[in-house]
């Protein structure tokens, strides 16, 4: 990462003012319209805010769900290679695309819609950048939605993010990697993932198990 990357956080404390969880919650919009405020949203270095859970950065985490003519429900999987970002969640399956919001985002944003611009578009400019630098998408977009927050306060890693939770309906199964340190990619039947999730990544696991599991 650069040395000097500044990436959108929020107040723990704010987090736990609206309501602490731990583990999956399908209550979003409880959340969002508090957690995207401007005047409690801060661009921080990320290389600190990686080490300081009083801040969480948002995280958009963005599912690819394709359902076949058998009607079997697939998600896009992957599998992180070494290369990869976060060293932590190296050679772990994992079901989510997504990144951290950062300063240029909100620049962009400044550009195009000057000082007014809402926490809203630059959430959703951050997330769309994300989602176009980490897949390719060769299919028709049939319905997105945010289904959810994940929140993890058992690993270091978990500590210091938030994740909102996208769920995108695709027509076909052509979503591909861009990522060159992905070792193994494709839609997998969501059975076939719960069978065994000990292999994912602690965010994928919870997804999976929340979205898909039985309740």
């Amino acid at each position: 990462m650069p040395l000097e990357e500044k990436v959108l956080v929020v107040p723990t404390e704010l987090f736990h003012k609206v309501g602490h969880f731990q583990g999956f919650c399908k209550e979003a919009e409880r959340y969002l319209p508090v957690l995207l405020d401007k005047k409690f949203m801060e661009f921080r270095v990320r290389q600190e805010v990686e080490q300081q859970p009083e801040w969480k950065q948002l995280i958009p985490y963005i599912l690819f769900r394709w359902t076949d003519e058998t009607g079997t429900v697939r998600i896009f999987r992957y599998t992180r290679g070494k290369g990869m970002g976060e060293g932590r969640l190296h050679l772990k399956h994992s079901v989510g695309v997504g990144g951290h919001i950062s300063e240029d985002d909100a620049l962009e944003c400044k550009t195009q819609a000057g000082e007014t611009f809402s926490a809203e578009s630059l959430y959703h400019r951050g997330m769309m950048r994300e989602r176009e630098e980490e897949v390719d998408i060769q299919t028709t977009i049939l319905n997105e939605k945010i289904v959810g927050l994940i929140n993890d306060d058992l690993t270091e890693v978990g500590k210091v993010h938030l994740g909102v939770v996208h769920m995108v309906d695709v027509a076909e199964p052509k979503v591909f990697s861009r990522e060159k340190d992905i070792i193994a990619s494709g839609f997998v039947p969501v059975k076939d993932m719960l069978e065994n999730t000990e292999g994912f990544e602690t965010w994928s696991a919870l997804t999976l198990e929340a979205l898909f599991g039985k309740n």
